[in-house]
């Protein structure tokens, strides 16, 4: 074959110039969640009482949350949400709808304004927003970010702490002091009683309930009801972390030893509540046991419970019970209140009112109400008795609904999970469950509650049966 020269003054053939392929850029590994923002507000809850960010803490952690967790996302991260999540959007729904009815006057309450309630209905949807950003990012967090058995020991190290606030009641019920957190506030503001309960530490409430004033364990958690809330959804993590996760028996005589000391706060707190809580999980737990035929464990929980029952009844904390339960004077306060709630509820939109209202007087008329010599005589708060009266007032059929649903969801969902943290975690939602009855839930207990849901729903995620 003969190639022949290009003609004197032509042109030189066009060159062929290569095609660039496009690659597709290439993603970064998802971003990570890391884990102290679920560590931090645990592990260090008592200083944060002490600087008067107790309850607050779980807000300000909710912030770092939520961005890492739409950082998470938008990396590449794909994000999970929990069994029966739909269930906790349409009680959020209802919550956020039932705002609308917030200048709404019920029969029987005392009028107000929309900017008055919203203040109150403003807190709570705040709170009900940061306990969902905690169950998202807990329940998100991989086994290398953080470990299921480092989040059972911090729940664990929670009920130490329960405890140590509830010898504080009993020893020094007086004591109490101004916060960092306090001084910064105006006095205006700092004055307000739900606003001290939130900032200003202090030991316990003073209260007459069996005959003269004495004080009932509150720290720190700012109200007795909420210690013995939280006392009761938090001892079956201690139970687990101590069975479940120490292997040295001197360590676990240390566990038992605490759990013996804590009857005594758990008697003097005068909790009625706490100890129908406590016998609720504990007879859960049992049946629970025996359906496994796990018939040592249940013969422990057996030599448990009447070993508990012996050294009440042995020793003056049997006085105590005893009087108490001759004493019943908010019986007649929270049976008003429900029946109130529940007339509420069939008077009410489907979404309820928004939020709580004050009724006109008291049980016997409505020309009885509050005065300077009688705090307690009248303009009660319907819905400040339990979960379940604030929802079926506030929230609705819809919003109950949604919310006992969702938690009720979980209890079926994660029944066969028999491990030790399965069985804590389905404890404390059966003790969420059975507190609903005169227990509210913001802001620490529903934390906790939704910290044990993370844990089963990872367990789950791992494949554990449910």
């Amino acid at each position: 074959m003969t190639l022949s020269a290009p003609a004197p003054g032509a042109a030189p053939p066009p060159t062929r110039r290569p095609v660039a392929v496009r690659r597709p850029a290439r993603r970064g590994a998802p971003a990570p969640l890391p884990a102290w923002p679920v560590v931090g507000p645990l592990a260090l809850l008592p200083l944060w009482w002490a600087l008067g960010l107790g309850v607050l803490v779980f807000s300000l952690a909710a912030v770092p949350m939520l961005y890492l967790l739409v950082r998470a996302h938008r990396s590449g991260r794909v994000l999970r949400t929990p069994p029966g999540f739909g269930l906790w959007l349409v009680f959020l729904a209802a919550v956020v709808l039932g705002v609308a009815m917030l200048d709404s006057d019920p029969a029987g309450t005392l009028p107000g304004d929309f900017a008055d309630r919203m203040v109150g209905a403003g807190f709570r949807i705040s709170q009900y927003g940061v306990a969902t950003v905690i169950l998202l990012y807990a329940g998100n967090l991989t086994e290398a970010e953080l470990a299921p058995r480092r989040l059972v020991r911090l729940l664990a190290w929670l009920f130490a702490v329960t405890v140590a606030g509830g010898f504080l009641g009993m020893l020094a019920g007086g004591f109490a002091f101004t916060s960092p957190v306090e001084l910064l506030l105006p006095a205006g503001v700092r004055a307000d009683a739900f606003v001290q309960s939130l900032v200003h530490p202090y030991a316990a409430q003073i209260m007459d309930l069996v005959g003269g004033a004495a004080p009932r364990p509150a720290a720190p958690w700012g109200y007795t009801n909420t210690w013995g809330h939280n006392f009761c959804l938090l001892v079956g993590w201690f139970v687990a972390a101590a069975w479940g996760y120490l292997r040295r028996p001197a360590a676990r005589v240390c566990a038992v030893a605490v759990l013996a000391a804590s009857l005594a706060p758990v008697v003097v707190s005068l909790n009625r509540g706490l100890w129908v809580g406590l016998a609720a999980a504990a007879g859960y737990t049992a049946l629970r046991l025996a359906l496994r035929g796990r018939l040592g464990a249940l013969a422990a929980l057996g030599v448990a419970a009447a070993l508990t029952a012996g050294v009440v009844a042995s020793t003056p904390l049997g006085q105590v019970v005893e009087a108490r339960l001759d004493n019943g004077k908010s019986n007649g306060v929270r049976g008003y209140l429900a029946a109130r709630a529940v007339a509420g509820v069939l008077a009410a939109p489907a979404v309820g009112y928004g939020s709580t209202r004050t009724t006109l007087g008291g049980r016997n008329s409505i020309a009885v109400g509050e005065s300077a010599d009688c705090a307690r005589c009248g303009n009660f708060t319907i819905g400040g008795t339990g979960q379940l009266w604030q929802l079926l007032y506030a929230h609705g059929l819809v919003g109950t609904a949604g919310y006992l649903g969702f938690l009720g969801y979980g209890l079926w969902r994660f029944r066969r999970d028999h491990s030790a943290v399965g069985l804590a975690g389905s404890a404390a939602l059966v003790g969420a469950l059975v507190a609903s009855l005169w227990y509210n839930a913001l802001v620490t207990p529903l934390v906790f509650t939704f910290l044990g849901y993370a844990l089963l729903w990872r367990r789950h995620l791992r494949g554990v049966p449910a």
